[in-house]
């Protein structure tokens, strides 16, 4: 198949939506199909990507500058009908996504619309308000795809509820070759924690909406040592609101999977996950999981066997388990390695394989219509 993946966001980006579109481009090359992908402009290389990207211009996104809006550009429908896609692949459609699945119907060319983003989500954290407007243009935009895939149960329910038709479940891999216990770095753990204390890190964005300022309790706790990985505009003042805290900032590859191996406890704050694709590489690293009960945590968690769920946006909850795994080591090696044998069967290869049976079934459907 031909497939163009139109994404809001590609490498050398560091988010979600970027990781997934790069392995989905990787699986269709390695399966001999031939995939582009279409991604705002940025600054960095493509050197990495497994088949040709076709940039177009961008802007910041005001206040939160990581992010990056696609402007108009004909770039787009040009490049689109130049590769003779058999199918349209929008990743988190909202500016970019949008603009492709007007040119895809416009083409007659199928399309399918992958949810990651919870705009609603977002809309109740940075405006007090818009969620109903939020929730419009989701379903304006994937009420026009031939399917919509939403990566956990609780999105599936939180679509149908709001009117979004043909959803279907797409889950999201993990790579359980570069996530894994054995990098588990004594050296490392010493240099976080000279002092011997168990180690709790979180991985990911520094925004109001992953509510980072949550861990602050457990910062207090004795003999524990928090370890936040990662960037953002909360970033500043994170530093304030975490005592004692390590902030490493951004770290990605061999060097991120070597200190998610070194922690003790993976504890993940936000409550408006779509997914959480690092709940999933922590439990491939062999680390028991606090998380909220909101969202794709509820699918990725197995509470009380490979980790705790806790009400959501509950900094006492948060805090009151991790205390509990901080003073039971026997309990945090048996979530552990339960957390390892319950992702080792979620690979790339094997949820890719699953989105080319969605697009095949797509395209069935179209020649049945047609005929």
């Amino acid at each position: 198949m031909r497939v163009v993946i139109v994404t809001e966001s590609f490498p050398p980006d560091v988010n979600g939506v970027a990781h997934c579109a790069l392995q989905t481009a990787r699986h269709l090359a390695a399966r001999g199909h031939d995939p582009l992908v279409i991604a705002p402009a940025v600054t960095g290389s493509d050197s990495g990507a497994p088949c040709p990207v076709v940039r177009v211009p961008s802007m910041p996104l005001p206040g939160y500058p990581q992010v990056r809006v696609a402007l108009p550009s004909r770039r787009l429908a040009a490049a689109l009908t130049a590769h003779r896609a058999d199918v349209v692949h929008l990743a988190s459609p909202f500016v970019l996504g949008v603009r492709g699945m007007g040119v895809a119907a416009r083409l007659g060319l199928p399309a399918v619309a992958v949810y990651q983003t919870d705009l609603a989500g977002y809309a109740r954290t940075y405006m007090g308000a818009g969620e109903s407007t939020a929730w419009r243009r989701i379903r304006t935009v994937h009420t026009a795809a031939d399917r919509t895939l939403a990566p956990s149960s609780a999105a599936v329910r939180d679509l149908e509820e709001h009117g979004v038709p043909r959803v279907r479940l797409w889950p999201r891999g993990v790579d359980t070759v570069r996530f894994r216990p054995e990098l588990r770095d004594e050296s490392l753990r010493r240099e976080l924690a000279p002092g011997g204390e168990t180690i709790v890190g979180y991985v990911g964005r520094l925004a109001p909406e992953k509510c980072v300022e949550l861990l602050a309790g457990v910062c207090a706790l004795p003999g524990v040592k928090v370890v936040v990985v990662g960037d953002g505009p909360s970033g500043a003042a994170l530093r304030n609101a975490l005592p004692g805290a390590v902030l490493l900032g951004r770290r990605t590859g061999e060097d991120l999977a070597r200190i998610f191996a070194s922690l003790d406890v993976f504890a993940h704050t936000g409550p408006y996950e779509t997914f959480c694709q690092t709940v999933q590489e922590a439990m491939a690293s062999g680390l028991p999981v606090v998380a909220p009960a909101a969202g794709g945590p509820l699918d990725l968690v197995d509470h009380g066997r490979t980790g705790l769920l806790v009400p959501p946006r509950d900094a006492g909850a948060v805090r009151d388990a991790v205390a509990a795994l901080v003073a039971d080591p026997a309990r945090r090696e048996a979530y552990g390695r339960a957390a390892r044998a319950t992702v080792e069967g979620r690979t790339w290869a094997a949820v890719g394989d699953q989105l080319l049976g969605h697009y095949a079934e797509v395209l069935r459907e179209r020649t049945a219509v047609a005929a």
